[in-house]
């Protein structure tokens, strides 16, 4: 995966999955599953390739340098046994970034390509008539890898030029490998080439994992619904586009049906590219006729008559709420989002450090220190900070911001040191952590020698318990799940929330809220509970089950609940005697 700042301090990703010639269905499958599982983690707005060997994209062999070389065999695993074996003769042809492995054969080698040959003891560069300058001295950086990886640097390098006599001892050794020089025959395009080229652009809606064509004259913006996911087949390059209000399990439906496209045409060169609609690449939208400047997210005629409805109640003009949506003013965190971030959990007069993927989820009974490094103007710079739960102990809160202070001191005070307190954290802060999680109670010593002492209800979240989450934010990089009391008078119209009890899951979405805010849902579901199916529950048509989980219905408020303003900021002098 590859991770980008773009200028308003978003993060974009690409993320892309490699199969080998010889993977299996299955694992091709799998691995597919797992990108698009993974692009919900980071936020769902990623770009998807599938890379396929010999046929990588220019984007993804760009990571590597000078070139991948991939190896024979695989992993041992329950699919396959792999057995290790001694150095072979090998050969690999150069096409621009491309590295392919070929048969060792005569029948390989051709006028317009250059061609490596590793054997034991010496490499030779084959260097075809009608190749470039700039093709040979990429070959050349090959062979130098070849040799320095598979050799420890100790093998001889020999250039055999193409149409040579054989003159010189390396050049008849080199046609000895091949029982003896004869003439190449011409290269030539092969059918399967000229079909892809030959590729007009088609559309398909995907409908319960089939894929069925969109009947159009033209491409246009305007036939891509938010509630769907498309395959738009270019030959060469397969795009899955995905509607921001689908699920995961229809990303997932969409991205197998894009597999199964390439399986049953033969296109063993075709790439899948997925993209999720409001962030398309340049290549995406080149390809139809009319794309809009800007793009929003439709929101439904039903959620703002709803809107509207709830607003002409309490006295206000509502004139024009119907044609548009108001345009959503989001805070700038003005921080670099592309840095690494380490979270410690304190532990008494301890601190215990996080794996990655639990460092984004915090317990209001404890208390935490992340140290995040970023690129600054012209150093790396640093960020050391407390966060305190509003129900941790008094020790911790002393022991976190003392461990924070003497990290900082270790560094020679060049980091720069924050105390955020639970219910008032900074955009910078949640943009650091993008999708960030609050649970009640919590794991520390401190925090339960202290509910034991005072004989007061273990109230930790579980994962097989009963959990009710408020889900807030303004997009992909800043969202928050807040775990509250699982009652119905925690609810509120302006927000959407996640129940769940055991393998029982609810989402529930107030009146006021947008799409945007589903889609927020979906997103921190899948790291809540992950793998299960909920429920959608619209205010005012929830069933049964769900109001007994909550302990039955009761009132709840409708209005967005206030950050505190941020008052003027003071600068204090410190003297110490």
């Amino acid at each position: 995966a590859q991770t980008t700042a773009l200028k308003s301090g978003a993060l974009r990703h690409d993320i892309h999955y490699w199969l080998g010639k010889d993977t299996s269905q299955d694992e091709a499958g799998a691995a597919a599953v797992k990108t698009v599982e993974l692009d919900a983690a980071l936020g769902g707005r990623a770009v998807q390739y599938r890379e396929v060997q010999g046929h990588e994209t220019e984007k993804f062999l760009s990571y590597f340098k000078p070139c991948i070389i991939p190896q024979e065999g695989g992993v041992a695993s329950g699919f396959k046994h792999v057995q290790e074996e001694e150095h072979k003769i090998r050969m690999f042809v150069c096409r621009g970034k491309h590295v392919v492995h070929v048969p060792f054969a005569r029948s390989s080698l051709n006028h317009d390509d250059i061609f490596i040959l590793d054997t034991k003891s010496k490499i030779f560069q084959f260097n075809g008539s009608n190749s470039s300058i700039q093709e040979r001295a990429k070959a050349l950086e090959v062979v130098q890898y070849i040799k320095d990886t598979y050799h420890d640097g100790k093998c001889e390098v020999a250039a055999i030029e193409d149409g040579k006599l054989m003159a010189d001892a390396e050049t008849g050794e080199f046609w000895g490998f091949f029982g003896g020089f004869a003439p190449l025959p011409r290269k030539t395009a092969s059918d399967e080439d000229r079909t892809v080229q030959s590729h007009t652009a088609k559309l398909l809606s995907v409908e319960k994992g089939q894929a069925k064509p969109v009947d159009a004259d033209s491409l246009t913006r305007e036939l891509l619904d938010t509630n769907k996911c498309y395959i738009l087949d270019c030959g060469l390059e397969v795009f899955v586009w995905m509607g921001r209000n689908t699920s995961l399990d229809e990303r997932k439906t969409a991205s197998g049906a894009a597999e199964e496209l390439i399986r049953g045409s033969d296109r063993p060169k075709s790439q899948i590219i997925r993209v999720i609609e409001g962030f398309e690449t340049v290549v995406f939208k080149s390809k139809f006729e009319s794309w809009p400047q800007t793009t929003n997210v439709a929101v439904t005629e039903d959620g703002r008559s709803k809107v509207a409805a709830l607003l002409r109640r309490q006295g206000l003009n509502v004139k024009g709420l119907a044609k548009a949506a108001p345009a959503k003013e989001e805070p700038q965190p003005y921080i670099d989002c592309t840095g690494n971030l380490q979270v410690w959990r304190v532990n008494g007069q301890e601190k215990v450090l996080l794996p990655a993927s639990d460092q984004s989820k915090f317990y209001s009974g404890d208390c935490y220190i992340f140290q995040y490094s970023y690129p600054g103007e012209d150093k790396e710079e640093y960020l050391i900070g407390t966060w305190i739960g509003k129900q941790s102990v008094e020790d911790e809160r002393v022991s976190a911001v003392s461990s924070a202070t003497k990290m900082v001191e270790s560094m020679k005070f060049q980091a720069t040191q924050a105390c955020i307190h639970e219910g008032n954290e900074p955009i910078q802060f949640f943009s650091i952590f993008q999708s960030f999680i609050v649970f009640k109670g919590g794991l520390s010593d401190g925090y339960k020698n202290y509910i034991a002492e005072k004989e007061i209800p273990e109230g930790t979240y579980t994962e097989d318990g009963l959990a009710l989450f408020r889900v807030q934010g303004s997009g992909p990089d800043n969202m928050q799940a807040i775990q509250v009391e699982a009652v119905a008078s925690s609810l509120n119209s302006s927000y959407c929330y996640i129940l769940h009890s055991g393998s029982t899951v609810f989402t529930w979405a107030g009146n006021l809220t947008s799409p945007d805010d589903h889609e927020l849902v979906e997103r921190q579901l899948d790291i809540i509970k992950p793998n299960l199916q909920s429920k959608p529950q619209k205010e005012g048509s929830e069933s049964e089950q769900f109001w007994e989980l909550l302990g039955g219905k009761s009132e709840y408020p409708s209005q967005k609940t206030a950050r505190e303003p941020e008052g003027d900021p003071h600068l204090f002098s410190c003297t110490f005697s």
